[in-house]
């Protein structure tokens, strides 16, 4: 479907995200380190002046009408349930949501591990908010739009994806520090060097993964664990009390929690070395943290692991990890920016050679969170 502006009152937007490092602990409470994507999910929306919310999308045929009094009921549908868990969550929590009009434009490649379900929660409430007069508050925002992502869509994520997507700064890293849900914004300079997205192509589909798994698996560590140490999130866990007391945890429970103490440790070292400007350093722990989701929270899969390893491989390449939940999606790289173009075709053809099939690169910026626009 193609979009005349003209129609439309508000342009509004919302990112996906890149996760730099700091993965499967945002759940955790850790501080994780985000940046947003010029990527994102574009909303056209204007008011109707009816209790229903009409939408459509460029890239799908499909037209969905929501009614706000029985929200719930959308639940089940295939496209849409994003949309209409938003609106549920942010009439529940005491805001306006008007009868409208949406098209919705979205360039974040769905499945790939870059947050499409959070630009598409987040641009659609700050919609509602635009066309219902209310000032946008992207923290708020981010969690209602958490909130809709866990009970309407079933995910038990945590707050990252949808903080980044509403609050990303251009530019910028985040770090995240997901208890208190309190950010410090960190210049990206990476100098001669650039970031590289390689999806897989292989799509995960978390609600049908063993991502809530390894959730359950990590809730079950922070309960033993806390019998031994005065913890209230496993973030807050050292690495001298998971070597004194982790012999109490279960088989894998042992390795899920060793996972989480390593990759808070690694979050503190990158946000060390991005603002000292050792790439070297930063390259080397996003491999570190790609060996630890493959072998000790098994979330990555061959495709994941063969794209990471054939990155790892190539002279230009700092390093090279998974991003976002596993089992599918990307990878990032730090990459020699005169060495990218090279860089995407050996990795892209020898990834071919053994799994069988296209890996697809994306080119993107960093970028701001919500943006709205008066049409």
């Amino acid at each position: 479907m193609q979009v005349n502006e003209k129609d439309f009152t508000f342009k509004v937007s919302a990112a996906g995200r890149i996760n730099i490092i700091g993965e499967h602990i945002d759940y955790c409470g850790g501080k994780v380190f985000p940046a947003a994507l010029s990527l994102k999910n574009t909303v056209y929306v204007r008011p109707n002046g009816t209790n229903k919310i009409n939408l459509a999308w460029t890239t799908l045929p499909n037209k969905v009408t929501l009614d706000i009094d029985d929200l719930l009921s959308a639940k089940s549908l295939k496209y849409g349930n994003y949309q209409a868990g938003s609106a549920y969550f942010w009439k529940e929590a005491g805001h306006k949501v008007l009868g409208c009009d949406m098209i919705q434009d979205c360039t974040v490649p769905f499945g790939s591990g870059l947050s499409s379900s959070a630009a598409i929660e987040v641009s659609t409430i700050a919609a509602l908010c635009a066309i219902a007069g209310e000032e946008i508050d992207p923290v708020e925002i981010a969690k209602v739009s958490q909130k809709a992502e866990r009970e309407f869509a079933g995910v038990n994520c945590g707050i990252m994806d949808q903080y980044a997507s509403a609050c990303g700064k251009k530019n910028h890293a985040m770090l995240l520090d997901c208890k208190t849900i309190t950010c410090e914004y960190v210049p990206i300079d990476l100098k001669d060097y650039s970031f590289v997205i390689i999806n897989s192509k292989k799509p995960h589909a978390l609600g049908e993964s063993k991502y809530n798994e390894r959730r359950e698996e990590t809730e079950l560590g922070l309960e033993i664990m806390k019998k031994h140490v005065n913890i209230d999130c496993l973030a807050e866990l050292t690495l001298d009390d998971f070597n004194k007391y982790g012999s109490e945890l279960p088989g894998k429970v042992y390795d899920r929690v060793k996972h989480v103490v390593m990759e808070c440790g690694r979050v503190h070292e990158a946000e060390e070395a991005m603002k000292s400007g050792d790439l070297v350093k930063l390259g080397k722990l996003l491999t570190e943290s790609h060996n630890s989701l493959s072998k000790l929270y098994e979330v990555t899969g061959v495709e994941l692991d063969t794209l990471a390893r054939l990155g790892q491989e190539q002279p230009s390449c700092l390093g090279s990890r998974m991003i976002g939940g596993g089992f599918g999606g990307c990878t990032i790289s730090i990459v020699k920016t005169s060495e990218v173009e090279a860089f995407k075709k050996a990795v892209c053809e020898e990834y071919k050679k053994e799994i069988g099939y296209d890996a697809e690169c994306y080119s993107s910026d960093i970028a701001d969170g919500i943006i709205v626009e008066k049409l």
